[in-house]
């Protein structure tokens, strides 16, 4: 029997490729129509995308495959939603993010931003975390947590080691004014005389007359040591906990300030766009930032206060170093500007990266701010949206094909007696073809295809007239309700999987019971992003579980009340200054969509 299970479960991806489409087969074969033909392909991906029984990607292509077939759709519509604007933003923010990574300039901004704010453990962890949300608005949450937390492990090693070497410094001082004075627990013994020898000494003094002084001060010696080591291990095994724990909360909660700062934001603004096209562009970088950039902020200085207090306790003049000034400090501190000194200057290649990375962000603020006309409407979105954000993304990063690395330079010579090459340009297509994650794009794609298969089988209509006696229901506690839910199920399933899911859903809901779309789609996109419970949840969760000595039952304990905290931070950002900025309170006339006619 034990033989069988072992097998079965070693074969259990195969068995649920295969039997998941048997068992839902009747759906389509009975109930029959395009509605459930639809939902067959939405149960189908959802099942293998939770199960992740083949690899995300290719669950993404599905649509392609089944929608023709089932004469949902026809197979050159299906294949051109894996080629939209929000596609080439996530292109053009990526290849931005790759150049900074590959020229290191990321790790130039993380180590400045850390010897500003010093290596008191409170503010050292403040420090690490701004950092990380920092990078994670414009580089992968991933990245930007293996880069921070081997930083972060060589500081506290470092403060640990420090440590341990005054404590040792303190204990040979003892012992030394106790072998003055005959007193003391040093590792002497009162008489003067080295340790170890002291039966010696007596009999040479006086052959008749032999005295031993029993070892107990030096058994009670070693106590006190060990009770020191132990003291010091714990609290920094404690500190190393928390301070993972906070780069990898603090990826995640950065991602979510940018609309390219992780993928489900980008799936947001593509299943507005497709579901919802005479929007007006309502989701752009400048309206997401608004919106979610002080979220962040909220989030993450909460998240501090309770790794704060979980880990490192409530004493200020500790955690904060209030009037004290020891060599440990000093010396960790040194090795971050160690860190710092061996990248050297900032060369030409990083100054140019990093003017671009300015203009570029400058460009999305401004092509559309809201309160005025911005640069794409006064020159060239008189009548029609020709300029989007993506077109803004990709200008900026051909770029980097075009720029060289080097300042040019007229002749000159190698050290061999060879003309001198031309430099290379900033980026080159063998390391984009290396980092670019272009299983993202079919995910993207294939969620655009469920949304638009949604919308022509009329799945979407049955859905929200299905879910119309939602309507005597408060907006706010159904947006509280969908926002636990989301953040429920992202902890056992792919962020970009969740959102994919749900967003046309809830989308079909708000549409049914006359609820602006935005009020249910945009919190809980945030909140697939907060997955804090479970090292599986997402890769940086994974990352700090290896490095920081954590426990499962460590990051439950604290994600758990952050998953909790987020819920609610989100809400009331949606009934504040999310209200006035998207006018949640009325259902926009945009929204008012109630077939979508088949091409």
């Amino acid at each position: 029997m034990v033989v069988c299970l072992s097998g079965l479960w070693r074969y259990r991806n195969y068995l649920i490729i295969f039997l998941i489409p048997l068992l839902i087969l009747p759906l389509p074969l009975i109930v029959g129509g395009p509605e459930a033909s639809c939902g067959f392909v939405i149960i189908l991906m959802a099942l293998y995308w939770c199960t992740e029984c083949m690899p995300l990607a290719v669950t993404g292509l599905l649509p392609v495959i089944l929608f023709p077939m089932m004469g949902i759709m026809e197979s050159s519509e299906v294949c051109n939603q894996y080629m939209k604007d929000s596609n080439m933003l996530f292109i053009g923010g990526l290849l931005v993010a790759i150049a900074v990574e590959y020229w290191n300039l990321h790790t130039r901004m993380a180590l400045r931003v850390l010897l500003l704010v010093g290596v008191r453990p409170a503010l050292l962890m403040l420090g690490f975390m701004g950092t990380t949300a920092f990078l994670s608005m414009w580089i992968s949450n991933t990245a930007s947590t293996a880069m921070m937390l081997p930083i972060a492990n060589a500081v506290l090693k470092q403060l640990c080691d420090t440590e341990a070497q005054a404590e040792e410094r303190e204990m040979d001082l003892m012992a030394i004014r106790g072998a003055g004075t005959g007193t003391g627990t040093g590792t002497g013994t009162g008489t003067g005389v080295p340790k170890g020898q002291e039966n010696q000494a007596f009999e040479m003094g006086d052959k008749e007359k032999t005295i031993t002084i029993e070892p107990e001060p030096e058994v009670e010696e070693s106590l006190e040591a060990r009770e020191r080591r132990l003291k010091r291990e714990a609290k920094y095994l404690n500190l190393d906990k928390g301070m993972s724990l906070s780069v990898c909360y603090a990826a995640s909660i950065g991602g979510t300030a940018t609309l390219t700062g992780t993928t489900p934001n980008l799936i947001l603004k593509g299943q507005v766009d497709e579901l919802f096209p005479g929007n007006g562009d309502i989701i752009n970088f400048a309206s997401w930032f608004g919106f979610s950039f002080p979220n962040m902020v909220l989030m993450l200085i909460i998240s501090w206060l309770w790794l704060q207090f979980m880990y490192l306790g409530c004493n200020m003049k500790k955690s904060f170093g209030c009037g004290m000034n020891k060599d440990g400090d000093k010396e960790a501190y040194g090795v971050m500007k160690n860190e710092y000194k061996k990248l050297g200057s900032m060369c030409f290649a990083e100054g140019c990266i990093l003017v671009l990375f300015v203009l570029l962000v400058l460009l999305w603020f401004t092509r559309e701010p809201g309160f005025m006309p911005g640069w794409a409407t006064v020159l060239f979105n008189k009548d029609r949206p020709y300029v989007t954000d993506g077109t803004v993304a990709i200008l900026m990063s051909t770029l980097f094909f075009m720029i060289p690395s080097q300042l040019p330079r007229c002749g000159g010579y190698s050290e061999d007696g060879k003309p001198l090459k031309a430099p290379p340009t900033l980026l080159n297509w063998d390391v984009v073809q290396e980092k670019m994650p272009w299983n993202i794009l079919l995910l993207l794609g294939g969620g655009f295809a469920l949304a638009r298969g949604s919308e022509v089988s009329g799945l979407s209509q049955w859905l929200g007239e299905s879910l119309a006696p939602l309507q005597s229901i408060p907006p706010f506690a159904i947006s509280f309700l969908l926002c636990l839910l989301t953040a429920t199920f992202t902890e056992c399933s792919s962020n970009v999987a969740t959102t994919t899911l749900f967003l046309p859903i809830l989308a079909s809901m708000a549409v049914a019971i006359k609820l602006h779309p935005l009020y249910v789609m945009l919190p809980c996109t945030i909140c697939a992003s907060l997955a804090f419970m479970l090292p599986v949840a997402t890769p940086p969760n994974a990352i700090a579980f290896s490095y920081g000595n954590l426990k499962v039952m460590d990051m439950a304990k604290a994600g758990f009340v952050l998953n909790i905290v987020g819920v609610i931070t989100i809400n009331i950002a949606l009934n504040t200054w999310g209200a006035a900025m998207f006018n949640l309170n009325t259902f926009p006339d945009w929204a008012n969509v109630t077939t979508i006619p088949t091409p």
